[in-house]
C-alpha cells in the first residue's frame, strides 16, 4: 500500500468517524445511502468476478499440472487454517468458560419484536444447506448473489471448456472471449477502488453512529470475549505464523492487503470485498494474476476462519444454555462440534450475517434455545465485521503462501 494511499484512507476513516459521531440524522441518512450504494456496486461486480475467475481457471486446468497443484494447496491450507481457528475458539471457550445466561436475560429477548422477527423464520437443516448449494437453475444463483452455487456452475462449465477445448475451435474461442470479459470487469473494479475513499468516509460514519448508540454486553460479556479474543489470536498470531513457516512476512502482507481488510471490515461481506481483494493482491502483494484470480474467489466461498470459530463458540454456548437439547459438553463432543463448525464454515455464503443464520439452522436442528441468538443479535454487527476481516485476511494469507510456491508461468489458455 503506497504512503499516499495510506494518508488518504486514514483521513477518510477519521473524517467519517467524526461526522458519524455528531448524531446528525440528516448526515447519517446520507452516509447510509452512500455506504449502501458502494456496497451495491461492489456486489454488482462481485458475482461476475467470482464466476469468471473460477470459470477461466478451471478451463485452464487441463493444460498442465500447475493449476491442479494450486487447487490442492488451496484446499489444504483452507481446511487447516479453519480447523486451527475453531480449535483456538474451543480452547478459549474451555479456558474462559462463559457460563450460562439468566432466565431473565433470555426472557427479555422475547419482548423485543425486532429480535423475534430476525429469528422467527423456520431455518434450514444442515441437509437443506447442502441442497441449497446444488444449483437447479442456471440463472437463479447469479440473480440472488448466492456465491457457492455460482462457484459450482462456473467450475462445471470451466471443466467442460477444458475438456472440449482440446478438440473444438469454437470452445477455444469461447474461452478467449470469457478471458476478455474478465479483463473488462477488472477494469471496472479499478475504477471503483479509485473512488473508494468517499465510500470509506460513509462506512466509517455509519460505524461511528452505530457505536454511539451504545452496545450493552451484560451477561454475555465472557462469550463476546471468547469470540473476539479468538479472532484476534487467529488474525495477529496464527495466520502470520502460517505465513512465516512458508517464507512469507505476514505483517508486511497485512499492510499490503489493508485496503481489502478495511473493505471487509465495513461491508461485512467476503463476496462484496472480493473485487478489492483480488485487485489489491495483484497490485500490492504482486501475486501472479492467474493464481490470485483462482485462489481468492475460491477462498471467498470456502475459507471462513472467523465463521468456523463463531459457529463453534456460539453453538457450544447455546447448547450449554439449552438443557432440553440433551447434549452434554464433554471434550469428545466439543471436538466433534469443532469438525462440524469447520465443515459448515466451508459451505457458508460470504454474505453479511451468513454465520449467524447458519448457526441458527444448526441449533434448530438439535433443539437449542434460539432465544439466545436474540440475546447475541444486538452486538453481532461488531462480531460480523471482525469475522469478515479475518476471513478475508485468511484468504490473503493462503493466496500469498500458494503464490510464493507456484511457478511464474501460467497455464496456457
Amino acid at each position: 500500500m503506497k504512503f499516499k494511499q495510506v494518508i488518504i484512507w486514514t483521513a477518510a476513516l477519521v473524517v467519517g468517524g467524526v461526522l458519524g459521531s455528531l448524531g446528525c440524522a440528516g448526515l447519517n441518512g446520507f452516509f447510509d445511502f452512500v455506504a449502501s450504494a458502494y456496497t451495491r456496486l461492489f456486489q454488482f461486480v462481485a458475482v461476475p468476478t467470482v464466476a469468471l475467475a473460477i470459470l477461466t481457471a478451471m478451463a485452464s486446468l487441463g493444460e498442465g499440472k500447475a493449476m491442479g497443484k494450486v487447487f490442492g494447496k488451496t484446499i489444504a491450507f483452507t481446511v487447516l487454517t479453519s480447523l486451527v481457528a475453531a480449535l483456538v475458539g474451543l480452547g478459549l471457550f474451555i479456558l474462559i468458560d462463559p457460563g450460562t445466561l439468566s432466565q431473565e436475560t433470555i426472557a427479555a429477548v422475547a419482548k423485543d419484536a425486532a429480535a423475534m422477527k430476525q429469528i422467527s423464520a423456520t431455518p434450514d437443516t444442515v441437509y437443506g444447506h447442502i441442497l441449497n448449494a446444488l444449483p437447479n437453475n442456471l440463472f437463479a444463483p447469479f440473480l440472488q448473489g448466492n456465491v457457492l452455487p455460482v462457484v459450482l456452475i462456473s467450475a462445471g462449465i470451466g471443466i467442460a471448456i477444458s475438456v472440449l477445448g482440446k478438440t473444438s475451435e469454437n470452445v477455444k474461442a469461447l474461452h478467449k472471449a470469457l478471458c476478455g470479459l474478465q479483463e473488462v470487469f477488472f477494469g471496472m473494479i479499478k475504477g471503483l477502488i479509485w473512488a473508494l475513499p468517499a465510500g470509506i468516509v460513509a462506512f466509517a460514519a455509519q460505524l461511528a453512529a452505530q457505536m454511539s448508540a451504545g452496545v450493552a454486553l451484560g451477561a454475555i460479556g465472557k462469550y463476546v470475549l471468547v469470540v473476539l479474543l479468538g479472532n484476534a489470536i487467529q488474525f495477529f498470531v496464527v495466520l502470520p505464523l502460517f505465513c512465516y513457516l512458508r517464507g512469507v512476512n505476514g505483517y508486511k502482507l497485512m499492510g499490503q492487503m489493508s485496503p481489502a481488510l478495511l473493505m471487509a471490515l465495513f461491508t461485512k461481506s467476503s463476496a462484496a470485498t472480493l473485487p478489492v481483494t483480488v485487485a489489491t493482491a495483484e497490485s500490492n502483494m504482486k501475486a501472479k494474476p492467474w493464481v490470485a484470480r483462482f485462489i481468492l474467489p475460491l477462498c471467498c466461498t470456502i475459507n471462513m476462519n472467523g465463521c468456523a470459530a463463531f459457529i463453534l463458540v456460539t453453538s457450544l454456548f447455546i447448547i450449554r444454555n439449552s438443557p432440553a437439547c440433551g447434549i452434554v459438553l464433554t471434550l469428545p463432543v466439543m471436538l466433534v462440534w469443532c469438525l462440524v463448525a469447520v465443515l459448515c464454515a466451508i459451505g457458508n455464503a460470504g454474505v453479511p450475517m451468513g454465520c449467524y443464520f447458519l448457526t441458527l439452522s444448526l441449533m434448530a436442528g438439535v433443539g437449542g434455545n434460539l432465544m439466545i441468538l436474540g440475546v447475541i443479535l444486538p452486538i453481532y454487527t461488531i462480531i460480523d465485521m471482525i469475522e469478515t476481516a479475518e476471513n478475508v485476511w485468511s484468504d490473503c494469507c493462503v493466496c500469498a503462501i500458494v503464490d510464493k510456491s507456484t511457478p511464474d508461468a501460467a497455464p496456457k489458455a
